[in-house]
C-alpha cells in the first residue's frame, strides 16, 4: 500500500522551520525610542497592556509593598475558580467576630447565609473582610483559611509571581502578606479573563436580597472613585471599567484599574501612595498609555510568515495550512512606530501539544507581545495507486451498467462491415476457381505436353549432331 497520511506532528516540526526561516528576515531596525513617560507621584507603579502582557509603563515595580485590599483580586479569582455562583456560603464566628470592627464589613451575622454570588459583590464592591474570609471557608473548609491561602500562593506562583505571598483573604495587615506592583499586574491580568470577574468589578451598585439574618436588602456600592461618582464625581474616568481599592495604615493606598479604549485593555498598579495621588496617577498613566500607544494584529501584519507558508506549500496549494497563528495574538507599539520595526524570535515548543511554537516580539529592548503557533490538524492526502486502480475498475464496471440495454458501439458496426465484405470476397474467390477448375487443368496439362515435346525435338537435333 503505498498511500501515507503525513499527520501534523512530522509535519509540523518540518513546517516550523520554515517559520523560523521566514522570521529571520532581516528587517529595519527599530529606533530606540519610547514615548516621554508622564511624571509620577506613587512610589511604585505599572501599566500593561492586558492582552500582550507588555508593560507599557513601570515604576520601582518589583518593590515589595503590602497590598491590602487588592489581596482580594485573587481571593475572587481562587473563588470563582473554585465554586458555583449559586453555593450558599454559611458565616462561622471567625468570619464575623475577627474581621469587623474597624474593619471594611457589610456587618453580617453569625450562621447567615448569602450565595457565593452575592459575597463576591461585597468582596468587590464594598471589600467586606468578612465575606472575604466566609468565601475562603467555604472553598477550603471552616477553619481552614490557611488552606486557602496555600491556593493563593499556588496561583500566584503559577502566573510567575516571584515576590508576593499571602496569608489571609482580606488584606488585614500582616507582615508576611506583601507582594508587588508587578505581581498584582499579572494576578489582575489573570483575573480578568474570568468574565465573572469582569462583570462584578465593573459593577456600580448591587443589592443583596433578604437573608435568613437580615430582613432588609443590602445595597453595595463601589468603592471606585474611578468608575462610581456616589462619594465624588472628581476622579470618574470614562474608560474605567472596574478595578480594586486598598487601605491599611501599614500599606497605605493601594489601587488596581482597568481601563479600555481603542481595543486596547489597559491595567495599571499603584502601591503605597496617598488618597488623591492613586486617582490622579492611575488617570494620568491611562491617558499616557492611550495617547502613545495601538495595537497591531500579528497575524494581519506578520507578511514574512504568510508569504513562506504559502511559497513553500507549492503543489499542496489545494490542502489547508498545516499551521496558523494565534488570530487573536497582538504587539503593542507606540503610534509612531510601524510593525515591521518590531523585532522577531522563534521558540519551539519540545513537548507534545497543539502549540508547536511562539514567536516573540520586542521593540525598543522591550517584550511588547507575542504569538503562538498552532497546529490546525490539517493532512496531506496522498495517491493510493491499488486503490486509485481499483477505484477505476469498479467505475468503468458502473459506467458499464449505467448504459442503456441495446446500444450499439460504432466501432463493432464498422467491425461487423468490414467482416463481411472479406467474407464475401473469399466466397466469390472460391466459386470462381471452383467453376473454372476443368480450364485450369487443362491449361497445365497443355503446358506439360509442350514442354516434353520441346524436349524430345532437343534431343533428336542433339544426336543428329552427334552423327555428322
Amino acid at each position: 500500500m503505498i498511500r501515507k497520511k503525513i499527520r501534523k506532528k512530522a509535519f509540523c516540526a518540518f513546517f516550523s522551520v520554515l517559520c523560523l526561516l521566514s522570521l529571520h528576515t532581516e528587517r529595519v531596525k527599530a529606533v530606540d525610542y519610547w514615548p516621554e513617560e508622564p511624571a509620577v507621584a506613587s512610589p511604585s507603579a505599572i501599566v500593561i497592556e492586558a492582552s500582550t502582557g507588555a508593560i507599557l509603563y513601570e515604576k520601582n515595580s518589583r518593590e515589595v509593598h503590602y497590598p491590602a485590599s487588592i489581596t482580594k483580586i485573587m481571593t475572587s479569582l481562587i473563588a470563582l475558580e473554585n465554586s458555583s455562583l449559586d453555593e450558599t456560603v454559611i458565616f462561622s464566628a471567625d468570619a464575623v467576630f475577627k474581621n469587623e470592627g474597624g474593619t471594611s464589613h457589610i456587618a453580617r451575622d453569625l450562621e447567615e447565609e448569602m450565595t457565593m454570588e452575592q459575597c463576591l459583590y461585597a468582596v468587590m464592591l464594598e471589600s467586606a473582610n468578612e465575606c472575604a474570609y466566609a468565601v475562603a471557608e467555604h472553598i477550603a473548609g471552616e477553619g481552614n483559611v490557611e488552606g486557602f491561602c496555600d491556593r493563593m500562593n499556588q496561583r500566584a506562583a503559577e502566573l510567575g509571581c516571584a515576590n508576593t505571598h499571602f496569608v489571609n483573604p482580606n488584606g488585614l495587615h500582616d507582615d508576611n502578606h506583601y507582594t508587588t506592583c508587578y505581581d498584582m499586574a499579572l494576578i489582575a491580568k489573570e483575573a480578568y479573563q474570568n468574565e465573572t470577574f469582569r462583570i462584578i468589578t465593573g459593577t456600580k451598585s448591587y443589592v443583596i436580597p433578604p437573608t435568613n439574618k437580615h430582613e432588609e436588602e443590602t445595597l453595595l456600592n463601589n468603592h471606585n472613585k474611578m468608575l462610581h461618582p456616589y462619594m465624588s464625581a472628581k476622579y470618574v474616568y470614562e474608560y474605567c471599567t472596574g478595578g480594586k481599592t486598598g487601605y491599611t495604615s501599614n500599606a497605605n493606598a493601594t489601587l488596581v484599574e482597568y481601563a479600555e479604549k481603542d481595543g486596547m485593555t489597559l491595567i495599571s498598579v499603584v502601591m503605597n501612595t496617598d488618597n488623591e495621588s492613586q486617582w490622579v496617577d492611575s488617570t494620568n498613566l491611562f491617558n499616557y498609555c492611550f495617547d502613545n500607544f495601538q495595537l497591531f494584529n500579528i497575524s494581519e501584519n506578520e507578511t514574512a510568515y504568510s508569504d513562506v507558508d504559502r511559497a513553500n506549500r507549492g503543489s499542496l496549494n489545494g490542502n489547508s495550512p498545516f499551521v496558523e497563528m494565534d488570530p487573536a495574538a497582538n504587539i503593542v507599539l507606540p503610534k509612531t512606530a510601524a510593525f515591521t520595526e518590531a523585532q522577531s524570535v522563534i521558540e519551539y515548543n519540545d513537548e507534545v501539544s497543539e502549540t508547536v511554537g511562539t514567536i516573540s516580539y520586542t521593540y525598543a529592548g522591550r517584550t511588547v507581545g507575542s504569538a503562538d503557533i498552532i497546529a490546525t490538524g490539517a493532512e496531506i492526502e496522498t495517491f493510493d495507486f491499488d486503490n486509485q486502480k481499483e477505484s477505476e475498475t469498479e467505475e468503468s464496471k458502473k459506467e458499464e451498467e449505467k448504459k442503456p440495454a441495446g446500444r450499439v458501439n460504432p466501432l463493432m458496426i464498422v467491425l461487423i462491415m468490414v467482416g463481411a465484405l472479406i467474407l464475401t470476397g473469399l466466397l466469390f474467390l472460391l466459386k470462381y476457381i471452383y467453376d473454372n477448375m476443368y480450364i485450369f487443368r487443362h491449361n497445365r496439362m497443355v503446358r506439360k505436353n509442350r514442354k516434353q515435346k520441346f524436349r524430345e525435338v532437343k534431343k533428336r537435333r542433339t544426336r543428329r549432331r552427334r552423327r555428322r
